[in-house]
């Protein structure tokens, strides 16, 4: 489990955007950082500074991944052929902790992560507990007996604030999830604006 869960509101409010969509994020009162300066924070950023959100936003909103984690995803991303921030986004799509979240068997991807590393969740029948494992295309992802009854896991289900993506395939009586596509920035269902573009850009300088 990533050791910032217990500032992921910090996350939104230092974006100024609520990237999850959540009905309890502190920007839907107050739409700028945190600190005692946070309101002064609105200076207009430079192309630098426009890449590094982007960079940090998109990092953010898959658990706050290590810049190591995000470094290395993105390296495989760029020797794909193809577009690279394409590319990018379907590999982060593809990680089992994004797969759990998206198919609404938790209500977070910090959830999420949590989830798998305590050995919930089997794919294709097998239990795995790493949240960084890649699912592929075809992959039937599962919530495991003992643990379809969890608390957690019903409430999640009962969310209205995001619906399932159409590159997933779920049934939430039986709680598998069957990985039908990678997909594109345009299938995603971000609450707000990715530029992963500007991700491109950014390593592509630094």
């Amino acid at each position: 489990m990533t050791k910032r869960t217990s500032a992921k509101y910090k996350i939104d409010r230092r974006m100024g955007e609520n990237i999850w969509g959540r009905p309890k994020s502190p920007v839907n009162k107050r739409e700028y950082g945190p600190g005692q300066h946070g309101q002064r924070r609105k200076n207009k950023l430079s192309d630098f500074g426009t890449q590094l959100r982007a960079k940090q936003k998109l990092k953010g909103y898959y658990g706050d991944l290590t810049e190591k984690q995000f470094r290395k995803i993105y390296g495989e991303a760029e020797r794909v052929k193809g577009d690279t921030g394409e590319m990018l986004i379907g590999l982060l799509e593809r990680r089992l902790d994004a797969v759990v979240y998206r198919a609404k068997f938790v209500p977070t991807v910090f959830a999420a992560r949590q989830f798998v590393n305590h050995g919930h969740v089997t794919v294709n029948g097998q239990r795995v507990n790493i949240a960084s494992y890649r699912v592929k295309e075809g992959d039937v992802i599962e919530v495991r007996q003992k643990s379809k009854q969890l608390a957690i896991v019903l409430e999640a289900v009962a969310l209205t604030e995001r619906d399932v993506p159409d590159y997933l395939e779920v049934d939430h009586n039986k709680m598998t999830a069957k990985f039908v596509r990678t997909p594109g920035l345009s299938d995603v269902p971000y609450p707000v604006q990715m530029e992963p573009n500007l991700v491109v850009e950014y390593y592509a300088k630094n």
